[in-house]
């Protein structure tokens, strides 16, 4: 592998038993492919390079034991760091590092550790301490752990109080919705009684007016059935003149007829036509009688004087 890459050249030439030594390659990135094809090398050395970061899959080689990362210029671990889980050895002298990732605190096979010369967070270089040592480098690797592990805790504590209250603040505004739903259920059912209420006292209002237009209508129809009081006239007199007057038509024009046809009858050549002839006869039929009517009375007159 290239110098600047890592590719191009073999690992295998630089495996000895399970150490493999790529330091002082001038290596910008890490050769993680490469590495995963050699599972028996659980040393790993890549110190005094040009790397400024691990790719995330660099947390893949959980088959490392011992790791020197020192004299690089790393400015931050990958996030997931601690599924190196067989992790007993780390270097990381002499590289930019501030913090650690919090999985930092699942390495519990870690047994030494080397942070000097890092622009560490005060906290985090009082916690680790010098690496002077062997001795020193152990503590360190014990107490940055434990370190790790309490701020893993508080942030799964924290975590969980944010979600006690995501859950608390969800079941308020579910015990909210739920009040809501009620008002405005209770909101519906009040304005169907209203509604309802409204619907029933038009329905007695029209029955009432309907009771009250049936007993005036019948009352009417008393009334107009009962004979006329004193006060006023009674009907048929005010309608028996004009039935009087209309008779009294009927008679005169039925005797202007007859004596249209008996002047037709007397004067006319009409005279010798059948029904004059029969005209004629029954004229001085009446006539006779009403002679004989006449001499009638005037003998009784004329008894009765004496």
């Amino acid at each position: 592998m290239s110098r600047g890459s890592g590719k191009g050249l073999s690992l295998k030439d630089k495996l000895d038993g399970n150490e493999l030594d790529l330091s002082l390659c001038d290596l910008n990135e890490v050769p993680v492919r490469e590495l995963a094809a050699l599972p028996k090398a659980t040393v790993l050395d890549l110190s005094c390079n040009n790397l400024i970061s691990l790719p995330s899959d660099f947390c893949s080689l959980m088959h490392l034991v011992k790791l020197d990362l020192s004299k690089n210029r790393l400015q931050q671990l990958p996030l997931d760091f601690g599924r190196l889980v067989n992790l007993q050895h780390l270097d990381l002298l002499n590289n930019r590092l501030v913090t650690l990732p919090v999985s930092f605190a699942q390495l519990k096979n870690l047994k030494w550790l080397d942070l000097k010369d890092n622009p560490l967070d005060p906290v985090l270089a009082k916690v680790a301490g010098d690496c002077l040592d062997e001795k020193q480098c152990k503590q360190a690797a014990v107490k940055v752990l434990e370190h790790m592990k309490a701020i893993q805790s508080e942030q799964d504590r924290q975590r969980q109080r944010k979600l006690q209250a995501e859950r608390e603040m969800e079941k308020k505004r579910e015990a909210e919705q739920r009040a809501k739903e009620a008002l405005e259920r209770e909101l519906r059912k009040r304005e169907k009684a209203e509604e309802k209420e409204r619907r029933r006292r038009e329905y007695d209002a029209q029955k009432a007016a309907k009771q009250e237009m049936e007993k005036k209508t019948k009352k009417e129809t008393v009334h107009t059935r009962k004979p006329a009081s004193s006060s006023r006239p009674p009907q048929p007199l005010r309608h028996k003149p004009s039935w009087s007057r209309s008779v009294l038509r009927v008679l005169l024009f039925v005797l202007f007829c007859i004596l249209c046809t008996l002047a037709a009858c007397k004067l006319t050549e009409l005279q010798h036509q059948p029904l004059c002839v029969s005209v004629n006869t029954l004229y001085e039929d009446v006539v006779a009688a009403l002679q004989n009517h006449k001499t009638l009375q005037s003998m009784l007159h004329h008894n009765s004087h004496q």
